[in-house]
């Protein structure tokens, strides 16, 4: 499988004139329901994100799948009421679902795991679909999902009122080169909202989310489903902190500093005193050696 990447050209790192110095990130940690409860995801959906405009959130993050459909049948569509409460708000939203990839009949066909992008307008301005691993995978026959995963192979990244944004799923987090292939587009933010994990996983999640902050000068954020019994994993990063943790059910809100952003990408790592940083700057700069990268791949 090759990934599809949109080269954006030598400018894609200089700062946007007009973009927001800020802004309010919230991210979305549900009590998710299943079966034939699911449907209801949707209207809960709407209540967090009416919750987290209250908070002055510009954008809302809500978790793999969430408000589904998780799996299948596909037999309901979240996308009017995520379209309706990202207008009324003003705000953006990405939400998550799966979509056949070609139906049939029988309702079991393969699917995509898509994460859809809402703007303040109510389009919905793309679609993410997973990339990572090749199928199948473990969501056929789960307890919670149950449906045959397709991959897909296109790396996008979203233009909006702050900037460029990239979208990832869940463990992809594990493969730098996605969270690379966002920053190399200009993405400011990547979002990579979760659907399950085990609570083992939480040291190393938080360590590799912070990671893909720090290695591509970037705000990178998650959440996760949470079933009876269980916990959560909410998480925003910048390159030089990690600014909001929460395990439990809710609405996180942060501010997310943008222009520090693209200010750490334009310099250049130099010995100064006092330190004006505390993460390594520039390292899409002087510190890019692309015919190294060549050689070294099989």
């Amino acid at each position: 499988m090759r990934w599809r990447v949109r080269a954006q050209g030598c400018a894609r790192f200089r700062a946007e004139e007009d973009a927001p110095m800020e802004l309010r990130l919230a991210v979305v940690q549900p009590e998710t329901l299943t079966g034939a409860d699911a449907p209801k995801n949707v209207d809960r959906a709407v209540g967090y994100i009416r919750a987290a405009a209250r908070e002055g959130a510009r954008l809302v993050v809500l978790p793999e799948t969430y408000p589904g459909p998780y799996t299948v049948p596909v037999d309901y569509s979240p996308h009017d009421a995520l379209a309706a409460v990202a207008r009324e708000e003003k705000l953006y939203v990405v939400g998550g679902a799966i979509e056949y990839v070609r139906p049939d009949d029988t309702g079991h066909a393969p699917c995509f795991n898509c994460l859809y992008l809402y703007g303040p307008t109510g389009a919905r301005l793309g679609t993410y679909r997973r990339t990572t691993p090749p199928g199948p995978w473990i969501y056929e026959g789960g307890k919670f999902w149950d449906f045959k995963y397709q991959e897909a192979d296109a790396l996008p990244v979203f233009d909006t009122e702050f900037g460029k944004l990239g979208l990832l799923m869940c463990s992809e987090v594990y493969v730098p080169e996605l969270a690379r292939a966002m920053a190399l587009q200009g993405a400011v933010i990547t979002l990579l909202p979760a659907g399950l994990w085990s609570w083992e996983l939480h040291d190393t999640w938080r360590t590799l989310l912070w990671a893909r902050a720090i290695e591509n000068l970037m705000i990178t954020a998650t959440s996760r489903n949470i079933l009876p019994g269980g916990g959560g994993h909410a998480i925003i990063c910048s390159p030089e902190e990690i600014l909001l943790e929460a395990r439990r059910p809710g609405v996180f809100t942060a501010t997310v500093d943008l222009a520090r952003v693209r200010w750490l990408r334009e310099q250049v790592d130099r010995p100064v005193d006092p330190w004006p940083w505390r993460t390594k700057p520039g390292i899409f700069k002087q510190w890019l050696r692309p015919e190294v990268c060549r050689r070294g791949q099989p």
